[in-house]
């Protein structure tokens, strides 16, 4: 099973405990975009709906392709009530749109599963001229909140932490969209804070593709490691996060 699948098995658990985005990045982005009635737009990959709310409920006409099957019912079962909402369960890099066109298409930590080429050319021949193409994510910060709980769970990582399959997909070139044809990329930075309890911290950490494929006994060490620390350091870490967009459009045919 390829890291890009995995979460297919946890939807319940993604669902809780994924991280959301800011309403000032969604407030940011439905302006620049001008998404609303009568747009439409597609989200790459949307889970269970982290990013989705905000976009479905300016009234466009949002369209979305999950490969995971779990997390493609997860989708319908909490969205499919809304005439505005249309979903398919396929996988982006090989789905065929026909002649579906989009004023803005957009992914919340999901891109960078694709190859870059695909990525960049398929959004790119798959956007309306003016169009946006929207990529988001979080940067986790809970080392400037208490240092000496991040070393503490550093160590846990180092005693414990291996991992059957190693995560490769650092790297996505988001700034090079240009090279096929976007425009030049912006890039706005959003804030906002998590807290969690030892227990709910353990499960998020539980959410991440490369942990979920810890063997035993490196798997019980590890996550009873975590939840010591975060209780050794009153039953409590605090994420500053920074919520990341960034921005490019398909120039204007002239």
């Amino acid at each position: 099973m390829e890291f890009r699948e995995i979460f297919d098995t946890i939807p319940d658990k993604f669902d809780k405990f994924r991280p959301r985005y800011s309403k000032e990045l969604f407030d940011y982005l439905i302006d620049y975009a001008k998404v609303g009635p009568g747009k439409d737009v597609l989200e790459i990959g949307p889970g269970t709906g982290q990013a989705t709310d905000p976009i479905l409920s300016t009234g466009c006409n949002y369209n979305a392709i999950e490969l995971g099957e779990h997390l493609y019912a997860k989708m319908k079962e909490k969205y499919g009530k809304f005439d505005n909402f249309s979903i398919v369960n396929d996988d982006f890099i090989t789905h065929d749109f026909k002649d579906q066109k989009f004023d803005m298409i957009y992914s919340a930590a999901t891109i960078q599963w694709i190859p870059e080429e695909i990525a960049f050319s398929k959004t790119f021949e798959l956007l309306k001229p003016g169009g946006t193409l929207a990529m988001m994510l979080v940067l986790g910060d809970y080392k400037s909140s208490n240092e000496e709980l991040f070393n503490k769970i550093q160590s846990v990582y180092d005693a414990y932490f291996k991992p059957d399959t190693v995560y490769t997909h650092h790297g996505f070139g988001y700034n090079n969209a240009p090279a096929y044809g976007f425009t030049e990329v912006e890039r706005k930075d959003f804030y906002g804070k998590r807290e969690m309890t030892a227990d709910e911290y353990v499960l998020f950490s539980g959410t991440h593709c490369d942990h979920m494929v810890i063997p035993e006994p490196y798997n019980t060490q590890f996550f009873e490691g975590l939840r010591s620390a975060v209780l050794e350091y009153g039953n409590k870490v605090v994420f500053n996060d920074t919520y990341v967009l960034y921005l490019t459009q398909k120039p204007i045919e002239k």
